[in-house]
């Protein structure tokens, strides 16, 4: 079981930008700081993760959880009843968040959670800052329960696993938004849609395929900024913007890695998306990023941006 000590150090692992697993009640999760947007860029390598899903950012208390974001009186009524414990909850992003943008996909909101288990508290205390928390396992790969589990799968991926045992509840959190379309069941957990339902007093919906998502890969036109993207290519055209990458960055001020990283260059994407279209360019043109590793979520997130706007 994780001493005082080892908390310690993992929690100074994660201030450093480095991935740390640790247990909750609902499953073992693979944790970085959620501010750090190249840490948080190295838990979709550490997965393999096919493409920037939102992901889940833990804090050790309600108050910490309204700091980030705008908290509806129904979301502090789930907040009071289920937390701490395997709730989860969408929520707009407060104007000062300092989540990183790549945490929440680059979408104007935010999941939050305050988990149950005194060692994940622990070290959230120690951190002293919100930390992202997918499954500690590879994508597509069964989700762990012990940390045998992620010692086995991700091996030295990760910089510190803190032990805390089998995980009590085994399934991950029920997630419910409260969006402009809300609230919402999002995904069914460790709490019952029917004890969600009591404490508001009324029924929630669940998210279908069909409707407007509030997680990424659901829309081909979901991360469009207002400027028109053109995207492999070489150096700008005339009245561009240019977001380049490695040795393609001449030719401005904005570039993803002038050294190629991919870590940094997805960690930086959504962000300077968000900072060029801000000057009310028209037109983007993005340098090729290689379609390897993390470059394949990033190209999958510029074709969504590209893609012919729906009326």
């Amino acid at each position: 079981m994780a001493s005082p000590t080892d908390i310690e150090a993992a929690a100074r692992a994660l201030r450093e930008g480095q991935l740390v697993a640790f247990p909750t009640e609902t499953v073992y999760g693979l944790g970085a700081d959620a501010t750090n947007g190249e840490a948080v860029a190295r838990v979709y390598a550490a997965k393999g993760r096919p493409s920037f899903n939102p992901l889940i950012a833990h804090v050790p208390d309600a108050e910490a959880a309204f700091a980030l974001g705008a908290f509806s009186p129904e979301a502090k009524a789930l907040a009071s009843a289920f937390w701490p414990g395997p709730v989860s909850l969408v929520v707009p992003r407060a104007a000062d968040c300092p989540v990183s943008l790549l945490a929440s996909a680059g979408l104007d909101s935010i999941a939050i959670r305050v988990p149950s288990h005194p060692v994940a508290l622990e070290l959230l205390k120690a951190t002293g800052r919100p930390v992202v928390a997918p499954s500690a396992n590879p994508s597509g790969k069964i989700s762990p329960t012990t940390a045998e589990h992620v010692r086995r799968h991700l091996k030295d991926k990760v910089a510190v696993v803190l032990d805390g045992g089998h995980c009590k509840v085994g399934v991950e959190s029920t997630v419910v938004s409260f969006l402009a379309d809300g609230p919402r069941l999002l995904r069914h957990g460790g709490v019952p849609k029917a004890e969600i339902e009591k404490v508001l007093g009324h029924a929630i919906a669940a998210q279908s395929h069909s409707a407007r998502p509030h997680a990424p890969g659901q829309l081909l036109s979901h991360y469009a900024p207002h400027a028109e993207l053109r995207l492999n290519a070489q150096a700008p055209r005339e009245g561009e913007a240019y977001l380049g990458f490695g040795p393609l960055h001449a030719y401005g001020p904005w570039t993803l890695s002038a050294t190629g990283d991919l870590v940094e260059a997805a960690a930086s994407l959504f962000r300077l998306l968000h900072e060029i279209d801000a000057t009310g360019v028209a037109r983007i043109a993005v340098a090729p990023i290689p379609h390897q590793g993390l470059g394949e979520a990033i190209n999958d997130r510029l074709m969504r941006a590209a893609a012919p706007r729906t009326a």
